[in-house]
């Protein structure tokens, strides 16, 4: 490209592939700022909530978990979930993080008559999925424990408790 300057003097600008606007081979070409890969521009950190929260999310979108969490965080969760804004989704999630990898422990209710062996294997399939695609960690363990069942004719225990 060229530009007539204000002196009248012509000035040969260059193009970012080091050639003129006239196709002819110009000197180096402008340089980026900054160069290189942006990701190596910098460290990510995940905290273990954020994961906490992803996982228990997953978990909650299975067919056959009725509650996250033992009785008792079930019961102290009801009551923080009567506060306005401070509904907790990481309940009966536990996560612990590293650099590239992280492994989770959950804590599931499943409704009566639904096959835990599969419930199990969905929650692990879905929080797996859904960790890896939003973190782009490693997920190398996901325990699940089943601390109860859900029956048909029971009420849920945090609402008789606090009624």
């Amino acid at each position: 490209m060229t530009e007539t300057a204000q002196q009248g003097k012509e000035v040969t600008l260059q193009a970012a592939s080091g050639q003129t606007a006239a196709g002819e081979q110009t000197g180096a070409a402008v340089k980026k700022r900054g160069g290189g890969d942006p990701a190596t521009r910098g460290r990510t950190t995940i905290s273990d909530g954020v994961v906490e929260k992803i996982a228990g999310m997953a978990a909650r979108d299975v067919v056959g978990v009725h509650a996250m969490g033992s009785g008792l965080s079930r019961t102290f969760g009801a009551m923080r979930d009567r506060v306005p804004g401070a509904k907790s989704v990481t309940r009966g999630v536990k996560a612990e993080v590293g650099e590239v990898q992280t492994a989770l422990d959950l804590e599931i209710v499943v409704e009566y008559g639904v096959s835990i062996a599969d419930v199990a294997r969905a929650v692990r399939e879905n929080v797996i999925a859904a960790v890896e695609r939003m973190t782009g960690l490693e997920v190398v363990e996901v325990n699940i424990a089943v601390g109860d069942v859900k029956l048909p004719d029971e009420e849920d225990d945090d609402e008789t408790r606090l009624q």
